[in-house]
């Protein structure tokens, strides 16, 4: 490979992680309950349906992943989370963001092909890059 041919290849950006349930209510956000108070709307992290060597997971192997998850997209935020009185160095997590909760944290809202959950904002215990760089038990 010439030198040209490697800068060109190291310029191009590396797919953004698409996911379906998130593509999904992005675009149809209405149909998602709006966070009251200080809560936090989160669509848990739904992972892969084949392993990297090529095994599929059963569904319900899929469905004790996504119920165990601890990870999740941030859909929307209510309007008195992270207040400046409770949080005077600023917001833990934004739209946009992943994040890390604990395993029974926050109500379980049932929608079309999964679940949401509503977090109060002080259950966020970090932020991630990439979801896929975690580990996700399926105990």
């Amino acid at each position: 490979m010439t030198k040209k041919e490697q800068s060109s290849t190291s310029n191009q950006e590396t797919p953004k992680l698409k996911l379906a349930l998130e593509e999904k209510y992005k675009n149809e956000h209405k149909k998602l309950p709006k966070p009251a108070g200080w809560r936090i709307l989160v669509l848990p992290f739904k992972s892969s349906e084949k392993s990297k060597g090529g095994i599929i997971y059963s569904d319900q192997t899929m469905e004790r992943s996504y119920i165990a998850s601890t990870c999740g997209n941030v859909l929307a935020v209510g309007p008195h989370a992270y207040d400046k009185e409770r949080f005077p160095e600023g917001p833990w997590c934004k739209v946009g963001d992943w994040v890390i909760f604990a395993r029974y944290a926050g109500s379980r809202i049932q929608i079309e092909d999964g679940e949401v959950r509503l977090l109060n904002d002080d259950e966020i215990l970090a932020t991630v890059e990439d979801p896929t760089d975690l580990i996700h038990v399926t105990t």
